[in-house]
């Protein structure tokens, strides 16, 4: 159900959501926190329904913010959407114009659900200090996206110099997987130091800098970057150590990844492609200051090393592993996993048919006997 207000003022929208739940009974009662997306018109109905995705983890109110021209008089337009047409939020979307751009704030703070928690989002282009924008300042986790800046590297050290407790951005959940992994691996023996670190990330991910920083800051160890022109998100990662590296390859495009290392047989990895859905979702999970995100953002990347070769160079020197070899190490798990499952399916078959002939001929046997005992 939609229901459009032009022209209209927060009070109208108030009492018309009211109305709504009483005629089509929203479960106004379930929902944990206010949302508020903050988004240019362009990119509204991309993070309507990303944000109504993810709220079927997290019931909330999602208020969008579409600012418009400031020239011309102040006006509101509002829509309200509820049931089929808002997931399991209640979606209410501001267009603001004229002088009302400049006081986001004020119009927000009528629609907020009382005692609970604010999350403020940019899906595109972040205010440079989000903890000091109008709309953030009221909000305890504020989400960012600086993939979508299209200069990565300056918006992380704007984003690191101004950080607040409550920032966070969802190029660090994109890299949750990965994390997860190396840790695990390095939780197993042999416990040894990791002397150095090389990760390999697309030219335009900043997740493969928070990754890098998240491992300069807790390894204590040099870390360099090598960038690939070719390829999208995060592509390897080398851990060296004495027994021999520890590498973590994803091939491109795969839901795959490869983990070798010394003395153990090489493993596949789920580790598919993060959609926004999925970490927005994640990020909505936790309202408590991100201490992690905070180290990597802050105090690992500036440790981080940027090499000036490419991706091909990486790994020719033997830097990185190759991703090619990776490719075609998952391709020979998987058709190894295929003979393997085929080969344990013909293995439970065989006595089952074993059985079944055994139990026709002690049948037979016992027809035999009765037949000999009438004679």
């Amino acid at each position: 159900m939609i229901v459009d207000l032009p022209s209209t003022s927060t009070r109208e929208v108030s009492k018309k959501l009211v109305a709504v739940r009483q005629d089509v009974g929203a479960m106004a009662l379930s929902r944990v926190l206010t949302l508020v997306v903050l988004v240019e018109e362009s990119g509204l109905e991309e993070a309507l329904r990303t944000a109504s995705a993810a709220s079927h983890q997290h019931p909330c109110r999602i208020v969008a913010v579409a600012l418009g021209g400031k020239r011309g008089s102040a006006r509101l337009d509002a829509q309200i959407r509820v049931g089929g047409d808002a997931g399991a939020s209640e979606i209410v979307v501001l267009r603001l114009f004229g002088p009302l751009v400049e006081h986001a704030r004020s119009v927000v703070t009528p629609l907020l659900l009382p005692d609970s928690p604010v999350v403020a989002w940019w899906p595109l282009k972040p205010p440079k200090n989000p903890a000091a924008d109008p709309v953030g300042a009221m909000a305890q986790r504020r989400i960012t996206d600086v993939a979508t800046t299209g200069s990565h590297g300056p918006a992380l050290r704007t984003l690191a110099k101004h950080y607040a407790d409550g920032d966070t951005d969802l190029a660090w959940a994109r890299v949750t997987h990965w994390r997860a992994i190396l840790a695990s691996v390095l939780d197993r023996a042999p416990f040894e130091q990791v002397t150095e670190a090389v990760v390999a990330g697309a030219s335009d991910s900043p997740s493969a800098d928070l990754l890098a920083g998240w491992l300069a800051f807790r390894l204590k160890c040099p870390v360099s970057l090598v960038r690939s022109r070719e390829r999208s998100g995060v592509i390897s990662v080398r851990l060296e150590r004495a027994s021999g590296p520890i590498d973590l390859v994803r091939p491109q495009d795969g839901e795959t990844a490869v983990l070798s290392q010394a003395g153990q047989p090489d493993r596949a990895i789920a580790l598919p492609h993060r959609s926004d859905e999925e970490c927005l979702a994640d990020e909505l999970s936790r309202l408590d200051p991100d201490e992690v995100f905070e180290d990597a953002l802050t105090k690992g990347i500036p440790k981080v090393t940027v090499r000036r070769m490419s991706m091909s160079d990486a790994v020719a020197r033997g830097d990185a592993p190759s991703p090619s070899e990776g490719r075609y190490t998952a391709a020979r798990l998987a058709r190894e996993a295929r003979t393997g499952d085929a080969a344990a399916m013909v293995e439970r078959a065989a006595p089952e048919k074993k059985s079944r002939d055994s139990t026709a001929v002690k049948k037979a046997a016992r027809r035999k006997l009765a037949e000999t005992e009438d004679s």
